[in-house]
């Protein structure tokens, strides 16, 4: 595959942001501990965080259930924060990413490597502009293109302006902007990358083996439960990932509690029995593979 062009620009800022994480570390240690700031960073942490696995993945790109006008604002907000692009253009590519999972043609093709699919693959300039034809459904919605539209400067606005406001009102504007603008950004955001390295790499595949995708109880502790992504792959209709109760889900608590209050509805769920046979096919299958890879192989083949 060629070579594709760096974007210096993506490389700058993710780099910069990097530093100033390890200086909010060095800030709160040398010159400034605020529990208020902390806790703002948890806040703006949980509600960044929730708005892309919630709001960019389960209700954006893949139509699981459907929101008040009033969460798909936060989601589009929080999600500008967390510096991942528009919901719009976050959406297209994850709508590739499952169209042409494991091919050239994936935005964070694992075949290319842990730190490809982890990172490296933002470095690099698009080589086309986005399908909009992925995402007509999204077009159509007034929020999500106003959004797209005036992502820039709500990043900057929910990524730092705030944060730093905030910490005004007890005298600690900066630890604020430090702690929830850029040790919150960078831990946020190497959560979601994992999703896209480590579970095409670690974990179970107990309801489909014809991808990377993984299940991995470890990578749904630090992504809200995105992390039993073989059953996602499998099952992209379904608003939940882990679908046991024991299952580390809080997307799906956080979506299922709304909708008794009536912020979300038509929770689409995966029936039973369609789980269970992908399950058998699964086994069916492994026995198959290994029952051909013990298999002498035959003359002239």
């Amino acid at each position: 595959m060629p070579a594709r062009q760096l974007n210096w620009t993506n490389i700058l800022f993710i780099a910069a942001a990097h530093l100033a994480a390890v200086y909010a570390v060095v800030y709160m240690a040398t010159v400034q501990f605020s529990w208020a700031s902390v806790a703002l960073g948890l806040f703006w942490l949980c509600a960044s965080s929730v708005s892309i696995t919630g709001g960019y993945h389960r209700l954006f790109s893949h139509p699981t259930y459907k929101a008040h006008w009033t969460l798909r604002l936060f989601y589009l907000l929080f999600g500008a924060a967390g510096i991942q692009n528009s919901a719009l253009k976050w959406s297209i590519d994850h709508r590739i990413h499952h169209k042409d999972v494991d091919t050239d043609l994936d935005p964070y093709n694992i075949e290319r490597g842990f730190w490809w699919a982890h990172i490296l693959w933002i470095f690099h300039k698009d080589e086309k502009e986005p399908d909009m034809s992925l995402a007509k459904d999204l077009t159509a919605d007034p929020l999500v293109m106003f959004q797209h539209r005036w992502y820039l400067p709500l990043a900057i606005l929910f990524g730092a302006v705030l944060p730093f406001s905030l910490g005004l009102l007890w005298g600690d504007p900066w630890g604020a902007l430090l702690i929830a603008g850029f040790l919150r950004l960078v831990l946020q955001w190497h959560a979601t990358f994992s999703v896209n390295s480590f579970t095409h790499l670690v974990g179970s595949r107990p309801f489909c083996i014809d991808n990377s995708a993984r299940d991995s109880f470890w990578c749904a502790l630090i992504t809200l439960g995105e992390g039993y992504h073989n059953f996602h792959h499998k099952f992209q209709i379904d608003y939940r990932n882990g679908i046991r109760w024991y299952h580390f889900d809080p997307t799906k608590w956080f979506v299922w509690t709304l909708s008794k209050v009536g912020i979300t509805s038509d929770l689409k769920r995966t029936t039973r029995e369609r789980i269970e046979r992908a399950k058998q096919q699964v086994i069916e299958r492994t026995r198959e593979l290994r029952a051909q890879a013990g298999r002498p192989a035959r003359q002239g083949s």
